[in-house]
């Protein structure tokens, strides 16, 4: 049963009144009380330009479990040969563009609105937003950005202007991660980039036992 949340709420209904798209609810604002409590209960928005702002819980939930990341032959060689350099929080606005403009093929269009942006910008000046970057001859051409809350990291969006940029990041990225403790990362749902890294389903009751273990409430 999705629900309606007026424009100033932000209690969200319980998870499991999600649909079979894992659509719970839709309305409210992106105020940054309002998204970080979403994602302590396992939720976020994803929603189009012209759509008003839907909120998600999918069932199962597409997740890595940094220990289980999946480093092909070809990637391996990739990172000892030093193609990319790698940084951390050096040019969130230069990733959140790209992956604004970033060409989807399961979209014609992008999700990631001028409100988004700014609601993003604001979590990431505030500490809770991150971006990794991936960069060649001094240029950013992959990275991804998220949010991260105790021991999880919830992915938001990533891109790619090289081939393996992203790849590159996103494994550095885990690396760097799984060192400062991060238990589980949070793809939301399924990719067969992210499958090959390693990402598998889990039920999304497991997955909101995990988030109260692992997020310092």
């Amino acid at each position: 049963m999705t629900v309606f949340l007026q424009r100033d709420a932000n209690d969200f209904p319980d998870v499991e009144l999600a649909d079979n798209n894992g659509l719970l609810a839709f309305g409210g604002n992106l105020e940054e009380s309002t998204l970080l409590n979403a994602y302590k209960k396992g939720i976020f928005p994803w929603y189009n330009p012209d759509e008003p702002i839907c909120w998600y819980c999918p069932n199962p939930r597409f997740v890595l479990f940094p220990e289980k990341i999946k480093i092909s032959k070809s990637m391996k060689t990739i990172l000892k040969k030093n193609i990319f350099s790698f940084s951390i929080d050096t040019d969130f606005i230069g990733v959140i563009k790209n992956c604004q403009m970033a060409k989807r093929k399961t979209a014609p269009g992008t999700w990631i609105t001028d409100k988004i942006e700014t609601a993003y910008t604001t979590l990431f000046k505030n500490g809770y937003v991150h971006s990794a970057e991936a960069s060649h001859n001094k240029k950013l051409v992959g990275g991804l950005y998220g949010v991260q809350l105790g021991k999880v990291f919830f992915g938001e969006s990533m891109f790619a202007n090289e081939s393996n940029a992203s790849k590159f990041a996103f494994i550095k990225y885990v690396e760097a991660l799984q060192k400062n403790g991060v238990a589980l990362i949070d793809c939301q749902v399924y990719t067969p980039h992210l499958e090959s890294l390693g990402a598998e389903f889990i039920p999304r009751k497991k997955f909101i036992s995990l988030l109260n273990e692992l997020i310092i409430q």
